[in-house]
């Protein structure tokens, strides 16, 4: 079946206030009258000055975390009551930097996911092998842990609001990417496996985005795979050739 084609940039811990409300308003510039779906995830320090930037425009605004709690004593969190009253539609849940620089457990982010979940806000929920677990040939079986670990408790209904992106660690950052093939072989295995989950209307329907060194360069040959349903970019979304990855169209 045909899926909206997804593009997100996640900006991660870059950009000045300036810097950021200026690459806000060139993205909406460049996507005025675009049909595909588009999300920025920004830093908490700058959420609130971007969502004036795209407030009515086709831009999702999301956080790149929130906290597994409501609002109360909890130092140093962001609630997802805080994102929303900021104009918030979505967070960046289970990224591989808070799984592996942070230490986040799959209970802690099945935690936030239920939470985002609950209160109306899309979850981006990114899953993805360690070098040596895909040397080792435990790729599948580590995407599988990933998904059933951090989609317990998520309904058949909630799956609506549920974007899965496949970001092989080894390659973020690195300026490795998998192939379009190994690529596109994960994410036929994701798809398959959402079905066992919950059902083939579900494992139709969800998108799921390759996340792993995304950039102008190999973008329209991964984004081509039939499985690969558009990406969650990192530092090729701050460069001004963006916009060839978010104006592709498959």
């Amino acid at each position: 079946m045909a899926r909206t084609h997804y593009i997100a940039g996640n900006w991660k811990m870059n950009t000045t206030k300036a810097e950021a409300v200026a690459l806000a308003k060139d993205l909406v510039e460049q996507l005025k009258g675009k049909t595909n779906k588009f999300m920025i995830g920004v830093p908490f320090v700058y959420l609130d000055a971007v969502s004036q930037v795209v407030k009515g425009s086709n831009i999702i605004l999301a956080a790149q975390d929130c906290a597994a709690t409501s609002n109360g004593a909890h130092t140093g969190e962001v609630s997802t009551e805080m994102l929303k009253d900021i104009g918030c539609q979505c967070v960046i849940l289970g990224h591989s930097e808070r799984r592996h620089e942070i230490g986040e457990s799959d209970e802690l982010i099945n935690k936030k996911v239920r939470k985002a979940l609950k209160d109306g806000l899309e979850v981006d929920l990114c899953i993805g092998e360690l070098l040596a677990e895909r040397e080792a040939g435990e790729a599948e079986q580590v995407c599988a842990f990933q998904l059933s670990a951090g989609l317990a408790g998520v309904t058949e209904e909630q799956m609506k609001n549920v974007t899965i992106a496949y970001e092989p660690v080894w390659a973020i950052g690195t300026g490795k990417t998998a192939t379009p093939a190994d690529a596109e072989a994960i994410h036929k295995f994701i798809r398959g496996y959402i079905a066992k989950l919950y059902n083939q209307k579900v494992a139709d329907e969800i998108i799921i985005q390759y996340g792993g060194s995304m950039k102008a360069s190999n973008a329209a040959e991964l984004l081509a795979q039939p499985d690969i349903d558009g990406g969650l970019v990192g530092g090729a979304s701050l460069k001004p050739d963006f916009g060839k990855i978010v104006n592709y169209n498959k």
